[in-house]
């Protein structure tokens, strides 16, 4: 019996991987902590509440030796997390499914080997109803990097 769960088990871990998310992104030529500034503003003017900001950058410099590595990965590196409570029902009222979008992330980040240059962006959602949040984030970063929509 043990023997069949484990074939099971190993036969189920065996599927397909999915591939990693494609990202739109968008670069500016400015500081990352204005860029980041920019981007929670224009996430708060929309009335929209920012439920996590994940410092991805500060935790990987932090790491860095404790995980035996000696790169810097990012001089700055943010993930704004949040939802919209009026397109969240728009969109998992069209299929409940996609409550596993939710939150919804923006990140920015610079690198050392481009200093000066923030790289922001967010996931591309599947089409149909999903791509009225890509909307609402493409407008969010416009918004924040002045970009015209």
């Amino acid at each position: 019996m043990r023997r069949l769960f484990i074939a099971a088990l190993a036969a189920g871990l065996a599927g397909p991987v999915a591939a990693a998310a494609e990202a739109i992104t968008y670069e500016v030529e400015d500081s990352f902590e204005n860029v980041a500034f920019a981007l929670e503003s224009a996430i708060i003017g929309r009335g929209l509440v920012v439920d996590h900001l994940s410092h991805v950058g500060e935790m990987l410099e932090r790491t860095k030796a404790d995980v035996g590595a000696t790169k810097t990965v990012f001089t700055g590196a943010d993930v704004f997390s949040f939802c919209s409570a009026t397109t969240s029902r728009s969109v998992m009222e069209v299929d409940p499914a996609n409550v596993q979008f939710c939150p919804y992330g923006i990140f920015a980040y610079e690198t050392p080997e481009k200093p000066g240059v923030v790289i922001v962006g967010h996931r591309d959602y599947p089409d149909g109803a999903m791509q009225e949040v890509e909307d609402l984030l493409a407008g969010i970063v416009a918004e924040a990097l002045m970009l015209e929509e």
